[in-house]
């Protein structure tokens, strides 16, 4: 039972990761979410670098989901 709660959970934080990495790169620093690192007031760079780092992180974790719903 705790197996499949953890896939899940993976799952929906790969989700929240991939839409966090389009946010930066979509958005300009200064129209980001305050709750969000790299948030810059008045700013209108893109924050590639963190972007990238969430996209990875969200990619690993759905990784991870599936080799934990493989057959064992």
């Amino acid at each position: 039972m705790n197996q499949k709660i953890l896939t899940y959970l993976s799952i929906i934080l790969g989700i929240i990761f991939i839409v966090g990495a389009v946010v930066y790169w979509i958005v300009p620093a200064g129209s980001l979410p305050s709750f969000m690192p790299g948030f810059i007031e008045g700013s209108t760079k893109i924050h590639f670098k963190h972007g990238l780092g969430s996209g990875i992180l969200g990619l690993t974790l759905f990784a991870y989901a599936w080799f934990r719903s493989g057959k064992k």
